[in-house]
This record gives C-alpha cells, structure tokens and sequence, in this order.
C-alpha cells in the first residue's frame, strides 16, 4: 500500500484504489475503516449492512438465526401471496394484499440498500483516488469538511426521494401488479379467501377479440369514447372561452367586468353541485327543461337528455361546456392583456383588419403561451371523473352493462370505479384498466408538453 522514495518519504501507490474498493465490495465501510482511516463513516456502512443482514437471516418467532429473518419472509409473502390456513380463525389468516404490500415495502428497501452499497464501493474509491494523487491522508477537518460538502445534497434530497417512492412508486407498482392477480370477489376477497397470480389471464380477458367476449367490446367502446370525451371536451372549453375573451377585450363592449364576473360564477360554483343540479334539469320526465318547453308547445314528447346514448354524450359535453369555459376565458384574457398594444397598432397601419389580427397575432401568441396548460387539461379530462359520474353515472346501460358495468358514457376512470366499487369487484380487471390509462396519459402527456414551444424556450 506504501513504500518509501530514495529521500525517506512515504509513497503511497496505487493499490490502495483497488484494495479499498475490493474491501468496500466484500463488506460495506470495510475499505474504509482498513485504509482510508475514515473509522466513523466505516462504522456507519458497516452497521447498515449488518442490521441488514440481521433481518435476512434472524427468525424472531424462534429466536434464532436460521434464514426466516422478516426481509425473506416479505419477500416468500410477495411471491406465493399466503398459504391456505383452513383451520385458522379469519383474523390470523394470511392478507394477501397485505403481504403484497409488505413485500413491496421490503423490495423498495433491498434497492435502497443496493444503492447505498454501489455509492459506498463508489465513494471509497475516489476518496482513495485522492489520497493517492496527493500522497497523503486527509485530516480530520479536511475529511469532515469534504463530508459535509459531499453528503449536503444526498441529506437533502434523499427525504423528497423517499417521500416519492413510497408514496408514488409504491402505490403505482402495487396496482400495477394487481393486475397480474385473481383480486375480485366474491371468491378471492382477503382474508377469508387467498389472492393467487394468474399472469396474463386478465390482459386475455380484457383484451381478447373472441365472439362471445363482451369484455373486449366493452373495453373498445369505452375508450374510443374516452378520447372523444377528452378531445371535444379540451378544445370546445378552450375556444369557447377563447371567443368570449375576444368579445369581452373588445372596447365596445359595455361593463365587461360585470360580464365576466357573471361568466365566471359556473366555475366557482362546486363543480358537484352543479352537475347534480343539470343532473336534475335535465331528468327527461321531470326535468324543468323538458317540462317548459313541452308547455310552450315547442316538443310534443320529452327528449331523453340523459337516458339515449347518444343525446347524453351531447349532454355531457354542453354541460362541460358551461362548467369549464370560465377557466379558459380568464387565462386567455391575462394572455391577450400581456400582448403589446404596438403590434395591433403596426397591424392596422399594414391594413390588417379585426379577423386578420386575431388569427395572425392574437391566436399564436395566446396558443404559445397556453399550450403546455391546454395539453395538461386533455390529461385531465381523460380522467375527469365527476363530469361522468355525477351527471350520468355512466349511464345509460347497454346490453353489455350488466356483466362488464360499462354504460354508454362512462370513461376509463368511471368504468374503474364501478369495477371496483360496486358489487361484485374487480380489482383485477380495474387494474388492467389502470395500466391502460397510465402507459397511454404519460408518455402522450411528457412528449406533447416537452415539444411546446413554451418548454423549449424555458428549458433554455
């Protein structure tokens, strides 16, 4: 490790790099309690692997170290997801879903470790990379000055990353793997019933073309209607706020304020109160609508606002309408407000007139800047569960309603509550759903908003 020059000074070589990494492979904090002299930072590595350690191999039911330590416990629990216990009070029957939990949790924890034992390996050898490029051994405040410059950043961010994956990650991976299970009722309800895997058997179910397979059709009408619903429903409040802003920036408008502040009062009206009160307007037999224009001779029979598919899918949207076109309205009048005066000036001495200014300055600029904003309620409105269930509740049902739950107007989200909230549940197939939803929101969600203009320039 080190020899001496002609002189009689220490030479320290370059072995140490490779030995102080060897150690810190063979044992977290033992390259650098046998090398580097760093004996506290050493004891810390060292400790945590050895509590490590302590939960694989020591059984606490028995007291001994025989492998059947909590960590292997968790992670047997995960894979086979409990053991039939016939004889046994329902209370200390195995949980699958807890188990599934708690196998996670200890999954999550293992990387975590992993993470510290590459870092500790990784750290030991650039502190040893240094010692022998300066040919000495750092002092005590010189190595506490080091640490704290170093581990600042890893303190400070490692409770924001714990935060998130176990209250992010966690959460997506359990659902995600619920999927891949048998968790529905009425004969796979923990814990009086076990959770077993079943692999690909819900994709089949869910996805499969077969004749007789309502699932699939189900599945393909709900969401091709989702996207309608996102679609139609994004860019029909978008513009419709974007026309009054228009009219109401406009000089000649009189009391645009008032105008605005009467605009606004669906949107801050709570978004469930108000559908329940359309829900009631719009009732086909009772409905005040129905029953006003009958009165007025304008509808011999009542219009089925709510209960024919294809009325309630417009109904659904107008109402959307009303509800979210406030929003739009004043975000896109703060953006026309922050369009200088000078352009519409030097565009009225070029000839331009109203209609060519709002489609050469007014539209760009209002769609540069509120780009990343409308893609974000697209996201949105694909999981926008209250417009659906507080309004229709899915309804009304189809042929295919019973056995699946999916009406003519539910989306993803609502077709997941109802799988997973009412009777019998099908967590499982909820799940798949879940996953749907997921691969095809985010990745459309970070390259849409990534390819802005606006995020372009900000990145910048």
């Amino acid at each position: 490790m080190s020899t001496q020059n002609l002189t009689g000074a220490t030479v320290i070589d370059r072995s140490l790099i490779k030995k102080t990494a060897v150690a810190s492979s063979c044992f977290m904090g033992l390259g650098q309690i046998l090398y580097l002299k760093q004996y506290l930072r050493g004891a810390c590595f060292a400790l945590v692997e050895l509590a490590v350690l302590f939960l694989i191999f020591f059984d606490r039911t028995t007291a001994r170290l025989n492998g059947q330590g909590p960590i292997v416990r968790s992670i047997i629990g995960l894979i086979t997801l409990g053991d039939e216990k016939p004889n046994v009070p329902i209370k200390m029957k195995d949980h699958s879903i807890f188990m599934m939990i708690g196998g996670l949790i200890t999954v999550l924890l293992l990387v975590i470790f992993i993470g510290v034992y590459i870092a500790n390996v990784i750290t030991a050898k650039k502190a040893a990379a240094q010692i022998v490029e300066k040919q000495r051994f750092p002092s005590v405040e010189e190595a506490r000055k080091k640490f704290v410059e170093t581990a600042f950043p890893y303190l400070g961010l490692s409770p924001a990353i714990l935060l998130i994956l176990f209250f992010t990650v966690l959460p997506l991976i359990f659902s995600a793997l619920v999927a891949f299970t048998n968790y529905s009722s009425p004969k796979h309800i923990p814990p009086n019933n076990l959770v077993d895997w079943v692999g690909l058997e819900n994709f089949v179910t869910m996805f499969s073309s077969k004749m007789a397979n309502s699932w699939f059709s189900a599945f393909g009408r709900v969401a091709l209607w989702t996207i309608v619903w996102a679609f139609f429903a994004t860019f029909s409040c978008y513009f419709t706020g974007m026309i009054f802003a228009v009219i109401l920036v406009d000089k000649r408008i009189q009391f645009p304020k008032f105008f605005r502040t009467v605009f606004i009062l669906p949107y801050a009206i709570p978004v469930m109160l108000s559908l329940f009160i359309w829900a009631n307007l719009l009732n086909g037999t009772f409905g005040p609508i129905n029953r006003t224009l009958m009165q007025f001779g304008l509808l011999s029979e009542p219009i089925k606002w709510l209960s024919d598919p294809f009325i309630a899918k417009v109904s659904m949207l107008l109402v959307n309408i009303w509800i979210g076109f406030p929003y739009s309205m004043i975000l896109i009048t703060s953006n026309m407000t922050a369009i200088p005066a000078d352009i519409y000036e030097a565009a009225t001495i070029d000839g331009a007139n109203r209609m060519q200014q709002f489609f050469r300055i007014t539209l760009p600029l209002v769609l540069f800047q509120t780009m990343p904003i409308l893609i974000m309620q697209f996201a949105g409105n694909i999981n926008n569960f209250g417009a659906v269930y507080f309004l229709t509740a899915g309804g009304p049902g189809l042929d295919d309603s019973i056995r699946t739950k999916a009406g003519a107007t539910d989306l993803l989200i609502s077709w997941i509550y109802k799988l997973t909230y009412e009777t019998p549940t099908l967590y499982n197939l909820a799940s798949v759903l879940s996953i749907l939803v997921f691969v095809v929101l985010v990745p459309f969600a970070v390259y849409n908003f990534t390819h802005t203009k606006a995020f372009k320039e900000g990145a910048v």
